[in-house]
């Protein structure tokens, strides 16, 4: 299995940045996948999620700001991220989405996506 997320960083309120992940064939091919968040002592929260005709969907908190996509040809998905903002800071990580998406056992390191002045 393999989630490599990367293009984290420190950026400024407002500022962009683009991250992308590996994914392993089995999970790509499989279905839906997503973008989620952590901060440290909260949960892991659902960010966006994108099909396999490419149908996304966002939490309101980044709706308008973020956008999902999928690069087929290279088995990865992506998160454009503008307009940041301070409580965007968490580490980022992909995964397949499915109603039991709490409970998946491997997330891979995550990627930390830090927005301060």
């Amino acid at each position: 299995v393999q989630l490599q997320a990367s293009g984290g960083g420190l950026v400024q309120p407002g500022g962009s940045l683009r991250l992308s992940c590996v994914v392993s064939a089995n999970i790509f091919s499989g279905g839906t996948l997503a973008w989620y968040r952590q901060t440290p002592g909260k949960q892991r929260e659902l960010v966006a999620t994108i099909t396999t005709v490419n149908s996304a969907n966002y939490v309101s908190a980044v709706k308008g700001r973020f956008t999902i996509s999928r690069d087929n040809t290279k088995n990865t998905v992506n998160l454009q991220m503008d307009n940041l903002k301070s409580e965007d800071t968490a580490v980022y990580y992909c995964n397949a989405y499915g109603s039991g998406w709490r409970q998946y056992a491997f997330w891979g390191q995550g990627t930390q996506v830090t927005v301060s002045s």
